[in-house]
């Protein structure tokens, strides 16, 4: 099993994102990956001859813990996905150094294509929890998947707002195994949350909440996110990091809330809007400012189609543009909103605002939608925020 090869990968001691991937590049897959020998492992950047032979003593040593961890993860009713797997989340994928796997306890839907994370401080004030559950509510009712860090503070109460909403969603991103709770208190906490949406880890089983994990987690939960919130954060907080990480380093958007000048948790965020960030006060700065999909999550490739693909690109209603192969395999999975969009669209560029006169969509429907359909391949974004159907 593919999965077998990149936990063997993830579980060796030496290696993170960066050189598991130099690891494949050079072996050509993650199976070839385990089975680099020293004397290869040292030509690879990053490695050399001093790290090559603890690197290839690890791959040995984790070989034999891949099966009692997915053993394990089972158990709990979890998965674990690789970067290979269609489930893995696109945005995600697109960052300079993904994860190589993903621990999961819950699932993961196409529509968390269309995510917003929301960061601030463990030790807010009462209006930094008021805020970050109202936004978290808001988002939420716009179909939007709420992502934070799971922490006390904002974090729990942007989840709480997500789950608030009927049918909102949150993604957790924890800092260390998905099998530890913490903060303790958030024990059932974290299962409401699996059960709308999904406990998220890069740890192996067991790891514990070291200080050094969650600046690491900090860029997962801005990689899982279109745009990034900041709500309450002093100069030194790690939702700072989590910010500059998105704009700088992952081409996402960052909004930052205003507070009040007195307190010592409004200077991050005041920062942040010095530097370019939004000022954010209400849902409408949100969906204005998210845009369309980062480029270099377009630019990954997607699952193969299908091989019915083709039939059913034929087969398409007289009328529609005709699908390419392997857009023609999603068109059976689409909403009805997607449909209609889709319907809309042809080789004349066509903006939000004439979409949303079209369709008699709102707003925040259709550029949730146009997200999916551009991750998905099925329309390509040509200038601003003007959309054509792809045909090929």
């Amino acid at each position: 099993m593919a999965i077998q090869h990149w936990l063997q990968l993830a579980l060796t001691d030496g290696i993170g994102p960066i050189l598991i991937g130099r690891m494949i590049a050079a072996a050509g897959s993650a199976e070839a990956a385990c089975a680099l020998k020293e004397t290869l492992l040292r030509n690879i950047e990053g490695i050399g001859q001093a790290k090559s032979a603890q690197i290839a003593r690890g791959l040995r040593e984790s070989a034999s813990r891949t099966q009692d961890e997915l053993d394990r993860v089972g158990d709990l009713g979890g998965q674990i996905i690789c970067t290979d797997d269609a489930q893995y989340p696109v945005l995600l994928k697109s960052i300079p150094d993904p994860p190589p796997v993903l621990y999961v306890l819950g699932q993961l839907e196409d529509r968390d294509l269309n995510a917003v994370a929301i960061v601030g401080s463990r030790r807010c004030s009462f209006y930094g929890r008021e805020q970050a559950e109202r936004f978290g509510a808001l988002l939420a009712g716009a179909g939007i998947t709420v992502v934070s860090g799971g922490a006390r503070g904002v974090d729990s109460a942007a989840h709480r707002g997500a789950l608030s909403h009927p049918l909102g969603r949150t993604l957790a991103v924890l800092g260390c195994g998905i099998d530890v709770t913490y903060p303790p208190e958030n024990l059932e906490f974290f299962r409401q949350i699996a059960r709308r949406g999904a406990v998220l880890s890069e740890y192996p089983l067991a790891t514990p909440p070291l200080k050094d994990n969650f600046p690491r987690r900090n860029r997962i939960i801005s990689g899982l996110s279109r745009g990034v919130l900041v709500v309450e954060a002093d100069e030194r907080s790690g939702a700072l990091i989590t910010a500059r990480q998105a704009g700088e380093d992952q081409g996402r958007t960052v909004f930052a809330l205003p507070g009040k000048v007195d307190n010592p948790l409004s200077r991050g965020p005041h920062q942040l809007i010095r530097d370019g960030a939004i000022l954010t006060t209400g849902i409408a700065d949100i969906i204005d400012g998210l845009g369309p999909p980062p480029q270099q999550a377009l630019d990954v490739p997607s699952a193969s189609p299908p091989a019915h693909a083709e039939s059913a690109a034929e087969n398409a209603q007289p009328g529609h543009v005709a699908a390419a192969p392997a857009q023609a395999a999603a068109l059976v999975s689409l909403t009805p909103s997607q449909q209609t969009i889709l319907a809309q669209l042809g080789s004349d560029a066509l903006g939000i605002d004439r979409l949303v006169d079209l369709t008699d969509l709102p707003a925040h429907s259709v550029l949730q939608d146009l997200t999916f359909l551009t991750l998905k391949g099925m329309v390509r974004r040509v200038d601003g925020q003007n959309y054509v159907r792809r045909t090929q």
